[in-house]
């Protein structure tokens, strides 16, 4: 649900993020939010009805670009498909921009699942494997999927304060030796 304050929303949800990542999803309250804001708790309702809502809407946005990263992939299959190092960019890319919000969403797995996101972030992998191997896919190359597109978002996460371009050209190198393609 879009509310008036936009710059109000950003600055509920920036704390919310912090909070969450000290505290866990479910052990933060919209009390401890409003409270390090400064504002009162019917200020917050106003902008968000429940700590759901709130989480949603940040990880929203991960899901949703990152859905529609798939998808245009998807369509350019059959005309112009991307090469396995493209997609391998492009999805660090998109990784690496998100990845404060992927710690939320890595920490409160029970949490995606309660908000009904869990089977889109999963399916995803299948799908960029896909992209690279086919749509039926062996065990081996399903395996190998699974371990260089997991191992990618791990990389974003684990290496916080490496060089972001060291840190690309690295998990792209590693992501291709998975799945067991030539870094050309």
């Amino acid at each position: 649900m879009s509310r008036p304050g936009t710059g109000t929303r950003q600055r509920i949800q920036d704390v919310a993020r912090e909070l969450f990542g000290q505290k866990g999803v479910h052990r933060t309250s919209l009390q401890d939010i409003a409270d390090r804001l400064g504002i009162t708790k019917p200020a917050l309702y106003y902008h968000f009805s429940s700590r759901e809502e709130l989480v949603r809407s940040i990880l929203h946005p991960l899901i949703d670009e990152g859905e529609l990263f798939i998808v245009e992939l998807e369509k350019r299959a059959s005309t112009n498909p991307a090469s396995p190092r493209e997609l391998l960019e492009g999805y660090f890319d998109f990784l690496f921009r998100h990845r404060s919000d992927l710690v939320l969403a890595v920490t409160e797995l029970t949490t995606l699942a309660d908000l009904g996101l869990v089977d889109k972030v999963l399916a995803w992998q299948k799908r960029l494997c896909a992209l690279v191997f086919g749509t039926r896919p062996t065990l081996e190359q399903s395996t190998r999927g699974v371990i260089a597109f997991g191992g990618m978002q791990d990389c974003c996460l684990q290496f916080p304060n490496s060089p972001p371009k060291r840190l690309r050209q690295a998990t792209i190198t590693g992501a291709l030796a998975a799945l067991g393609l030539p870094d050309a």
